[in-house]
């Protein structure tokens, strides 16, 4: 088990101060909710947000934190006079939100999306803040940086993404010598079942019509695609310091079982839950302990039978791609990323086709060399350069 994975003895008596990073989005909205159903264990620092004003202003007046952070400088006046008749501090722009990241709190949720969420998680992990980590991306492109932080700070890093939360709360207890194989499980997204030429047609409206999961565009896109299954791959490689050859990913269409973990002994433990993301967040707010919360319960009599198949590499390649660079390594994962958020918002905007995007990444990976990287300016430069490669491919 990863070291940042680290078990706290100790049972909570006093209110847990939250810092939500992203709070306008699903995850955070999810965190909220938690809070609201719990509010003799969690008191709100602070909520940021980059563009909802509305939403964040909402939120501020809701839930009273101490502070809210508007990522976009641009929005700073019209949230401050959205606020003007509370206490809440406000503040706008890149520092503010660093800060607001790395200030004293007892649990920071990451979930900012996408590559943004890098800088400020990186912020708090370097604080040595117990973070509960919804941003794959950051893992994706500055795993080792990442992981380095953690060991020097003495951050916790608890994984909020259902697969990774599953494989956290089997693994805990036992050794990685013990482990053989983990499995990850992928829904297989909308398109699981649809042909090669068909794929060919997807719509932006198709591929984000997710048959299980309640998520933003992006990462329901990377669901369409299995990137999203790749980057969880690259993503599990660093939290449990297992190698490639031991992450394996299997599509279950129902996303009841969210891992399996293979031990050397012959057994075999999964993690099932229904398939909301409510669950894997409540187990990191309240971890190490476990409470009673409203969510839905899993019904195996109702459910009848679970299906697994392989995943279909012809027709979904980016599964291929995402191990393909993670083997690479060093900035290779970080090319991969930037490049995917290149072409799937290429995809949304109908700039390029669904089978575009496996195309841009491929081409941006073969365009790009790996090398090493010491600092979160080194990922940015390689994020950057990549992402420039990418859009010469947008055609």
């Amino acid at each position: 088990m990863s070291p940042s994975l680290r078990a706290i003895p100790g049972t909570q008596t006093t209110p847990k101060s939250l810092t939500v990073l992203g709070a306008t989005g699903s995850i955070g909205q999810s965190t909220l909710r938690l809070v609201e159903q719990h509010p003799e264990r969690f008191s709100l620092d602070i909520l940021t947000a980059h563009d909802n004003v509305e939403a964040l202003a909402e939120l501020a007046r809701r839930f009273s934190p101490r502070q809210v952070v508007i990522g976009n400088e641009a929005h700073y006046a019209a949230l401050k006079g959205a606020l003007a008749n509370t206490s809440v501090e406000v503040a706008a722009g890149e520092e503010a939100l660093i800060a607001a990241a790395a200030a004293p709190c007892d649990f920071v949720m990451a979930a900012i999306v996408g590559a943004a969420g890098l800088a400020p998680t990186l912020a708090a992990i370097q604080a040595g803040r117990t973070v509960g980590l919804a941003n794959k991306e950051c893992l994706v492109a500055a795993g080792e940086l990442v992981m380095r932080s953690c060991r020097q700070s003495g951050a916790t890093l608890l994984p909020v993404d259902s697969e990774h939360n599953a494989i956290f709360q089997v693994i805990e207890c036992n050794h990685n010598d013990d482990i053989e194989k983990v499995i990850l499980t992928a829904s297989g997204g909308p398109l699981r079942e649809m042909d090669a030429q068909s794929l060919t047609q997807v719509t932006p409206e198709q591929a984000v019509a997710h048959p299980n999961w309640s998520m933003g565009a992006k990462i329901s896109v990377d669901s369409a695609t299995l990137m999203n299954k790749g980057l969880e791959v690259i993503e599990a490689h660093h939290l449990f310091s297992l190698p490639p050859e031991k992450l394996e990913v299997v599509v279950h269409p129902e996303s009841i079982v969210h891992s399996f973990v293979h031990f050397v002994d012959g057994s075999v433990i999964a993690q099932m839950s229904p398939p909301d993301m409510i669950i894997p967040i409540a187990h990191t707010l309240h971890w190490p302990e476990r409470h009673g919360f409203d969510a839905p319960k899993l019904d195996m009599v109702s459910i009848g039978s679970l299906h697994f198949e392989a995943p279909d590499h012809a027709r979904f390649p980016c599964l291929g791609l995402a191990y393909d660079a993670m083997k690479a390594g060093q900035s290779m994962p970080a090319v991969l990323n930037a490049a995917n958020e290149v072409a799937v918002h290429a995809f949304l905007d109908k700039r390029i086709g669904f089978t575009d995007i496996q195309r841009v990444i491929g081409q941006t990976l073969d365009s790009s060399s790996p090398q090493g990287y010491a600092s979160l300016e080194d990922i940015q430069s390689i994020d950057a350069k990549a992402r420039r490669i990418a859009e010469t491919f947008i055609t």
